[in-house]
């Protein structure tokens, strides 16, 4: 039997105890998430109707000028099916199930969560949540790493809802980088979107650019000082050097502001 890394909170039903075992919680997007729900029986037998985990995060929508934290549930997975637990039983129900590519990194103050719940007659939901870190899948890792030698750095990353850019779920998460190198008088800042696949990664980079004189402060009346490039990894790219990757975001950069 494999070893668990980590024990989420017991929930209790009555006199029945719940927990939850994950093999491994530290994740990327696509990953598969395992682990074991184990369960004791109480004093008397009770009927389970059904045993699900979520996988749940945070955005940000604005609303009447108001910012509104909005719950998103990236995953619904259904464990079992209606069963009875008798008295003292002990039974282990494995699962498995991926990771949605999607699924926000837990960086800045993003958080991504399980949570565990169990149906039964006549009580409440015991619902029951941990925490797991989502980290960069290495082809996120590998344009983090060139737009940070290229001298911007890392300001904000955070969360909106974006019906536009968002495909599977209503929201995106934006990386928010702040010029220190040789941009620092040309833009304001740049902001990048990931799009993972299988063996692909979509970047989405927003420029910002600094008004300059009459014609850029026209510009940015009419939100048109915004400019957008896209580019694509593949698989193939983890093995290309970083300030290769770096040399074609920066060109792609400049070809944008000029």
């Amino acid at each position: 039997m494999s070893m668990f890394k980590k024990l989420l909170a017991s929930v209790g039903i009555g006199s029945a105890q719940v927990d939850t075992r994950l093999e491994q919680d530290s994740l990327i997007p696509g990953d598969m998430v395992r682990g074991e729900v184990h369960m004791v029986g109480g004093d008397v037998a009770q009927e389970i109707d059904d045993i699900y985990m979520y996988v749940v995060t945070h955005y940000e929508r604005e609303v009447n000028d108001n910012k509104v934290k909005e719950e998103c549930i990236l995953v619904k997975h259904r464990l079992s099916e209606r069963f009875t637990l008798q008295p003292k039983e002990q039974r282990v129900l494995p699962f498995a199930f991926q990771l949605p590519y999607e699924t926000p990194l837990t960086m800045g103050r993003q958080p991504v969560y399980l949570r565990t719940g169990l149906d039964i007659k006549n009580a409440i939901d015991p619902g029951d949540s941990d925490f797991i870190e989502v980290r960069p899948h290495p082809l996120m890792e590998k344009v983090l790493d060139a737009i940070h030698l290229i001298g911007f750095q890392l300001f904000k990353v955070d969360c909106e809802y974006n019906r536009y850019l968002g495909r599977r779920y209503p929201f995106v998460q934006e990386f928010e980088f702040r010029p220190t190198g040789p941009y620092r008088s040309r833009l304001e800042e740049l902001e990048a979107v990931f799009h993972l696949r299988d063996g692909e990664l979509e970047v989405l980079l927003e420029l910002d650019k600094r008004a300059r004189g009459f014609l850029g402060v026209f510009e940015e009346a009419f939100n048109l000082d915004e400019r957008y490039a896209r580019f694509r990894l593949t698989a193939a790219d983890l093995n290309r050097p970083t300030d290769v990757i770096a040399d074609q975001i920066d060109e792609l950069i400049r070809r944008q502001i000029h």
